[in-house]
């Protein structure tokens, strides 16, 4: 005879759904098939780590830890769920049976469940209510046991609980590294950098250092030290052509050469490959003003940088005369390949090219500010030869030019005037000793009174590459124009 209180548990049991269990089954068996391999990850991170082939110190062995315990912690959980999955395997089952054998006692005895409550108890299908109450409380103890396997892990090492939020955000960067948005535009690029975590960000400088070295819109620090790792690496590749060595050999040398100086350097780019280099004087991420030396025809990185960064201390010093407190950085910009033939120099195709380059550079050094809240320096393009050319193709490109002023040295003609340049300065020096700067070959010169620059001081005796002679007048006018100091007009 049954009683009113199993009555009205085979009611509920009645109710269960047993889709739902199984649903529930299948998102923690997804779960556990997926641990695994984000564990066989931490251990090959582990491995690397202790080795020290990539990074060795202090900091790595303290990863080196924090990867262990990470380690440790997910077999420990891949324990757990596999321990769980058992108990939810035999509760599916269990719910599936004591549901249906419930339903079907009470549809045998009575079509509805008004007509339940009235029946005689004696009329009750006995064997069958007590089948489908013996499944339910076998589901209750398989629901217990998948419970209990995964409470069980709040009791895992006692010495690292407090530190699982950290381990969790670690864990985070180390099995889902961000994806590089590289090709997208320096302000997408800058706003998904400054929204990252600082671990994501050096973990990326790291794992990535080919994608971001070269990506617009990264800030100088972490471009310097992916191109740095980028640097050693080729130097001590056996396989690196003798070209891409001697440029190599050269940026280190330089590097290292005004270090001890005691000069703050930073490698912006490096593109053995396509023979780009830029390299940095100061600190561009936090200077006042920065320049960018656009350079002419013919220059290399393997055969010029040295002089081009000469150029730049010389410049870096007469800006500093004129504003001592202002921190300048002075970029030395070789991220064109300058043509070297005569059809090449004589035409706009490298041009056209490298404009496309500098502007997205300069957008890169605009947008890495911005993104950041941090106050934007006032830039200053400082060109020379057929890097005016350059220029003029940069300003072509969408958007505004981001620079403040631009000046333009023994420029070979530009194609409009100077408001093109959408600067709010532009600056030109030509002298009687430069054919050049009055040739007209591209265009208008900029030192003829149409086309609207304001004209630096040069010497008569000033050839075409003596525009930073430090014993000449236009080297300190450029000092005081990078400082903000020269008005124009």
């Amino acid at each position: 005879m049954t009683s009113p209180a199993s009555l009205d548990r085979l009611r509920v049991v009645a109710a269960w759904d047993p889709v739902l269990v199984r649903g529930a089954r299948g998102v923690l068996a997804a779960v556990a098939e997926r641990l695994p391999a984000w564990r066989a990850r931490l251990d090959v991170l582990g491995r690397e780590l202790v080795a020290g082939d990539s990074w060795a110190g202090p900091a790595a062995e303290a990863l080196a830890g924090t990867v262990e315990e990470l380690s440790g912690l997910a077999a420990a959980v891949q324990g757990a769920f596999d321990r769980s999955q058992d108990g939810w395997d035999a509760l599916a089952a269990a719910t599936e049976a004591a549901q249906g054998l419930a339903a079907r006692a009470l549809a045998v005895a009575w079509p509805t469940t008004e007509a339940a409550a009235l029946a005689p108890p004696g009329l009750f299908p006995e064997p069958v209510a007590e089948q489908a109450l013996a499944r339910a409380a076998a589901a209750g103890a398989a629901a217990r046991a998948a419970g209990e396997a995964l409470t069980g892990l709040t009791a895992l090492s006692p010495r690292s609980a407090p530190r699982l939020p950290e381990l969790l955000a670690r864990a985070e960067v180390l099995l889902f590294p961000p994806v590089v948005p590289v090709g997208r535009p320096a302000g997408d690029v800058a706003e998904w950098w400054a929204g990252l975590p600082a671990a994501a960000q050096r973990s990326l400088v790291e794992t990535a250092p080919g994608q971001l070295g070269s990506l617009d819109g990264v800030p100088a620090w972490a471009r310097d030290r992916a191109n740095r790792l980028l640097l050693d690496r080729a130097l001590d590749d056996p396989g690196l052509p003798e070209d891409a060595g001697r440029t190599g050999r050269v940026v280190a040398a330089r590097i290292a050469a005004e270090e001890a100086a005691g000069r703050t350097v930073q490698l912006h780019l490096l593109d053995l490959d396509g023979d780009r280099v830029v390299l940095a004087l100061g600190d561009l991420d936090s200077a006042d003003a920065v320049a960018v030396l656009v350079p002419g025809a013919g220059t290399t990185p393997a055969d010029d940088l040295d002089a081009r960064v000469g150029d730049a201390r010389d410049l870096a010093t007469a800006s500093a005369a004129a504003a001592p407190a202002a921190a300048v950085a002075v970029v030395v910009w070789l991220g064109y390949r300058t043509p070297s033939t005569l059809p090449a120099v004589i035409t706009r195709g490298a041009a056209e090219r490298g404009g496309a380059a500098l502007a997205a550079a300069l957008d890169g050094l605009a947008a890495a500010r911005t993104a950041t809240g941090s106050p934007g320096p006032r830039t200053t393009v400082v060109a020379h030869s057929y890097g005016t050319v350059v220029v003029d193709e940069a300003a072509d490109r969408p958007g505004r030019l981001a620079a403040d002023a631009v000046v333009l040295l023994g420029s070979p003609g530009m194609e409009e005037d100077a408001d093109a340049l959408e600067a709010t300065e532009v600056f030109d020096a030509g002298s009687a000793g430069d054919p050049v700067s009055w040739s007209g070959w591209f265009g208008l010169p900029p030192g003829f009174p149409p086309y609207g620059s304001t004209g630096l001081p040069a010497a008569s005796w000033t050839g075409h590459s003596g525009y930073f002679d430090p014993g000449g007048p236009t080297l300190h006018a450029l000092g005081e124009v990078v400082a903000g100091v020269r008005e124009p007009g």
